[in-house]
Order: C-alpha cells, then sequence, then structure tokens
C-alpha cells in the first residue's frame, strides 16, 4: 500500500507536524544558547556551501552523461585538470580552516567555566551585576536546587532574575546525569564526588523546560524541571514564598528525599542544614563518614610519611651513615641490657 503512494503525501504531513514545534535551540532566550544557537547556523551554512554544489552537480552530470545522450562529450583519455584540482581541495581547505577558526574561539568564549563578560550581544558585565550562585544536585530521580545566599532550596524547580549572572555548581548523589536548559546553556554533566560548573544568563522572562539528557534509569522519563525567568521583584517574591511555605532540608530530610522517587512534585525548604552541598559533593552526608576532601591530604599525608621513611636510604651518605651508626646502637642497647639485668 505504501509503495503505491506518492513521496509527497508521506513527506508533507510530516512537515506540517514539525513546523508546530519549538525548535527551542534555534530560538533561545540566553546569552549563552544565542551564542551556541549562531555557531550550529554558521556551520550549517559553511558544510551547505559544499554540500549543495556537490548535490547539483551529481544530478547534472548523470544527466548530462546519460546512456541516451549521443551529444555528450566523450574523453576517455583525460585524466588531470590543474584548475578543477585547485578547485577541489581549495574550497573544502577554506572551509576547514574557517570552521577550525570559528571552533577555536567558540570553545574559549564559551568556556563553562569562564564567568560571563557580557549579560548580552549590547551590554557587558560590571561590578553591579552580583552572580547568582546555585548548587544543583541530581537525584534519583529529580533535582534539588540549593540557594546558599538565600538560605532555601527546591525540587524539581528553578528560577533566576533575567540580565544576572548565574554560577551553577553542579554534582550528583548519586548516577551521572546531565543538566540541561536548551533556552538557557548548553548540557553539563553532573557526577557523584565531582563538581562542574556552568556560567550563564537568561534575557527573557518566561517559564522553560529543564531536564536530564544522560538515561540514568527507570525514573529518567520523569526527570523533569521548570526554570522561571523572572524580574527581580518577582524573584524575591519566589524566594519569600519558598521561605513561608517550606519545610526544613535537614540531614534526615535530604537522605529521604535521597531515596529513588519517581514523578517528584515541586516542593520548597525554608532553610538548609550547614554545608549540605559539601557534604553531598564530598559524599559524607550523615554520621561517621569521612569527606572526601579530607580523606586525600590524609592519605597524601600518610603517602609522604611512608615515602619519607622509605626513601632516607635512597639518599646520598644515608647508607654510609647507618652503617656506621648500626654498631653503635648495638653498643648502646648491649650496655642498657646489661644495665637493666644487673639492676
Amino acid at each position: 500500500m505504501l509503495r503505491k503512494l506518492p513521496l509527497g503525501s508521506l513527506t508533507l504531513p510530516a512537515m506540517l507536524a514539525l513546523s508546530g514545534c519549538n525548535m527551542v535551540v534555534l530560538h533561545p532566550s540566553g546569552y549563552i544558547a544565542t551564542q551556541q544557537r549562531d555557531i550550529i547556523i554558521i556551520s550549517t551554512i559553511l558544510m551547505l556551501l559544499i554540500i549543495i554544489p556537490v548535490m547539483i552537480l551529481t544530478a547534472l552530470f548523470a544527466w548530462k552523461y546519460r546512456q541516451g545522450n549521443r551529444n555528450a562529450e566523450y574523453r576517455p583519455d583525460w585524466h588531470h585538470s590543474t584548475r578543477l584540482e585547485v578547485v577541489i581541495w581549495s574550497a573544502p581547505l577554506a572551509i576547514i580552516i574557517a570552521l577550525g577558526a570559528i571552533t577555536w574561539v567558540s570553545t574559549h568564549t564559551l568556556d563553562p567555566y569562564r564567568p560571563l563578560e557580557k549579560i548580552d550581544a549590547n551590554q557587558a558585565v560590571t561590578a553591579q551585576h552580583k552572580p547568582l550562585t546555585v548548587e544543583v544536585v541530581s537525584m534519583n530521580w529529580k533535582w534539588l536546587f540549593l540557594y546558599p545566599e538565600e538560605g532555601i532550596a527546591t525540587v524539581n524547580e528553578l528560577a533566576a532574575p533575567v540580565n544576572t549572572p548565574i554560577y551553577f555548581k553542579i554534582t550528583s548523589s548519586d548516577l551521572m546525569n546531565s543538566f540541561y536548559v536548551p533556552a538557557l546553556a548548553g548540557q553539563i554533566y553532573s557526577m557523584a564526588g565531582m563538581e562542574t560548573k556552568l556560567h550563564a544568563v537568561i534575557n527573557k522572562p518566561g517559564i522553560y523546560d529543564g531536564f536530564s539528557a544522560n538515561y540514568s534509569g527507570a525514573g529518567f522519563s520523569n526527570m523533569n524541571f521548570k526554570f522561571h525567568g523572572m524580574s527581580d521583584a518577582d524573584f524575591k517574591a519566589w524566594v519569600e514564598k519558598a521561605k513561608k511555605g517550606g519545610d526544613d532540608l535537614s540531614v534526615a530530610a535530604y537522605e529521604a528525599l535521597a531515596k529513588p522517587s519517581q514523578a517528584v512534585p515541586v516542593h520548597y525548604y525554608k532553610s538548609v542544614a550547614a554545608n549540605l552541598y559539601h557534604d553531598i559533593l564530598n559524599r559524607c552526608v550523615g554520621q561517621n563518614q569521612t569527606c572526601m576532601d579530607k580523606m586525600m591530604p590524609m592519605h597524601h599525608e600518610h603517602h609522604m610519611e611512608s615515602a619519607g621513611v622509605d626513601g632516607m636510604s635512597d639518599m646520598p651518605g644515608m647508607a654510609e651513615h647507618s652503617s656506621h651508626m648500626e654498631p653503635h646502637m648495638a653498643k648502646t642497647a648491649g650496655s642498657n641490657s646489661g644495665a637493666m639485668a644487673k639492676d
């Protein structure tokens, strides 16, 4: 049945369906995402400079040199054209150089660890633009957002004032995930015991989709959240709402929240246990657990002590010094033993 249908009857419904899609990657609301969008468009145009001529020439050559065309020029002895070689190699080379330059510049400019230098294309970051710090924890299967300066926390809801730099500190309580708000910036992975960072800004008020872009098990499909871009006044009201109507995020509350759960509704916390994000990052939430940042210096100190003792004999003159010291130590030990026996 499908073989009898013309190709247009199949592609037209698909095109109509796609026309209603909100292609947020191509219509972002944050300056970082906008620059990433521009890179996608520029790279696509540069590649099309090769792809389109090649496709046109393929069809043209197939038509011109078809079997039924008796007027086509036939040159069986042709084997080289300097002009053609220059065109074939210089055009791709120029595009590769252009893509390489764009990649080099954008890799440094859009480094997620690099603090923002601009709010948008026309506004530079100044001392008046105090960054908003948000500590992000991916959990099974929900998102926990801690606001250390505001003293609140939320589950599956993120908010920030527009035109304000946002400094995300990202980690995971368990499985590896990926923090992604397409309207804001590119995805950043979250991993247990490690911290990744993202600097971004939202330039337009609105409610945007956020989700995990890395499969992490049964509850992955529901690991979504909403990101609210707000005015300064609305953001302050949102913070006050969390402080008045939220619970206390104690260590016990966090341990209960950390248990795997799916389709978790939005929840607010008016207070957060001291150093909770630090303990999550260093995997020492609760009692009788040594934090990773304390464990590594202890291991390093122990290693240095062991290396110092074992390495003494390797130092110049130490072996000879030890050989001279051994008879004296034995004599002293013998004298002490004799004195103790006499006593």
